[in-house]
């Protein structure tokens, strides 16, 4: 076994209280809870799913990168990483990545935590920090938005011209475990920004769905195919998130 494959071991041994969200249709979950012995298997699935309008060639060249992009994410101390592709109305997809991380803490209260949370993400004037009462318990949620200047090599355009820039959008939301001393920070980070009020009605929906109930303790008819990951990762199930009308879907 690799040092790779034991520090992934490691942080998968790691007892974290259940937690349960929902997943919208488009979301596709890189395997991050699959053992070293699992991952290429899971891996070529992943491409498959991701592109279902390719063909051997693509999947067995995209196969390997995918491997290592889940070994790097679960060795980060992921629990869930996804892609997200949604088609639009017309030509062209909108996409982004969503993550949740679980952090051991030493809160007790979750109230408590929030509060600590949203006083030091607020203490910086560039972060939109805001107050989340979910259905699940109190949460915090920071939005922050960058932009990038791309060096591009001018062709035909003047040197003087102004590189174009690239405007990226994140929303990240704390929420701290009321069954034990952990935090779930869930990360949406997308450059496609004339979709970001449907991706942030997106990741609301997803917040809506967060429950830390036992799913093994409730009987659910369709539990066994719900797509439920590893002891220390989230409880996923594939069911679709309605997103507000517009062009993502």
């Amino acid at each position: 076994m690799s040092d790779l494959d034991r520090l992934i071991g490691e942080r998968l041994a790691r007892t974290v209280p259940p937690m349960t969200f929902v997943v919208p249709e488009g979301i596709h979950a890189l395997p991050v809870d699959a053992s070293a012995e699992e991952r290429a298997a899971a891996a070529a699935g992943f491409v498959r799913d991701l592109y279902p309008g390719g063909d051997s060639t693509l999947w067995e060249s995209a196969a390997p990168y995918y491997e290592q992009v889940t070994a790097a994410m679960a060795t980060a101390g992921l629990a869930f990483s996804a892609l997200g592709i949604f088609g639009l109305d017309g030509p062209g997809v909108a996409h982004c990545s969503l993550t949740a991380a679980f952090l051991e803490t030493d809160h007790r209260d979750p109230d408590v935590a929030a509060q600590g949370i949203l006083a030091t993400l607020a203490s910086d004037p560039l972060n939109d920090a805001r107050w989340l009462d979910l259905p699940c318990g109190p949460a915090v949620s920071c939005v922050t938005l960058r932009q990038l200047a791309l060096d591009l090599e001018p062709t035909s355009a003047s040197a003087d011209d102004e590189q174009p820039k690239l405007i990226t959008g994140q929303i990240q939301v704390h929420i701290p475990f009321p069954t034990g001393p952990y935090m779930a920070v869930f990360t949406l980070d997308t450059a496609s920004m004339e979709y970001w009020g449907e991706f942030c009605d997106m990741i609301m929906a997803i917040l809506q769905t967060v429950s830390f109930s036992d799913p093994e303790s409730e009987s659910e008819p369709d539990s066994a195919e719900d797509g439920s990951a590893g002891e220390s990762s989230p409880h996923v199930r594939e069911t679709p998130v309605v997103a507000p009308a517009g062009t993502v879907r």
